[in-house]
């Protein structure tokens, strides 16, 4: 992980939309930015820098409700705890709807990233999953059970209407949303 003490490592242009995030170093010295979505300032990395921006422009431009989002949401994967980056939960039983996975701008997305989102869906089961460095986005959804390939790639991030339509009228699994 890269220290929160240098910004400069943090702190690169992305391919989302700017946000004016509340950056402040602390007296230990380590800069932090306010995140909205847990109310409180964390640690500045460059996956941080990503998180902020992405969870960002899906609440505002692609209207994904702000009181459904979180960061760092625990789950339990074989006995390990591990944290999904960012989780959108439906409103009808607080099940989740996306899970988002992001690295850092330097991080190339790969299968070993998918891989990752993938085991922790085992346990969400969510409906749609989403990767993103800050520079590269995918999303995909849940194909059918009977589909020749479980994942259908999206060709753009859906906003939040247009998500909860393919998910409800798009023949995916009825997994209770």
């Amino acid at each position: 992980m890269q220290s929160a003490r240098h910004p400069e490592n943090a702190i690169v242009p992305l391919n989302l939309p700017p946000v004016s995030p509340r950056i402040t170093r602390g007296a230990d010295g380590v800069v932090r930015v306010f995140d909205p979505l847990r109310g409180r300032s964390v640690a500045l990395t460059p996956e941080e820098w990503v998180r902020q921006h992405f969870a960002a422009y899906l609440t505002g431009a692609l209207g994904y409700p702000r009181e459904l989002t979180a960061n760092e949401v625990s789950l339990r994967l074989n006995g390990t705890l591990r944290r999904c980056d960012t989780v959108v939960f439906t409103r009808e039983g607080l099940r989740p709807l996306v899970i988002a996975e992001y690295k850092a701008p330097d991080i190339p997305i790969s299968q070993r990233v998918f891989d990752q989102i993938a085991r922790y869906n085992l346990v969400h089961r969510a409906p749609c999953l989403m990767v993103s460095n800050g520079l590269a986005h995918y999303c995909c959804l849940l194909n059918p059970p009977a589909a020749t390939d479980p994942y259908r790639f999206l060709p753009a991030l859906p906003s939040y209407a247009e998500l909860l339509r393919l998910v409800n009228d798009g023949g995916l699994p009825d997994t209770g949303r």
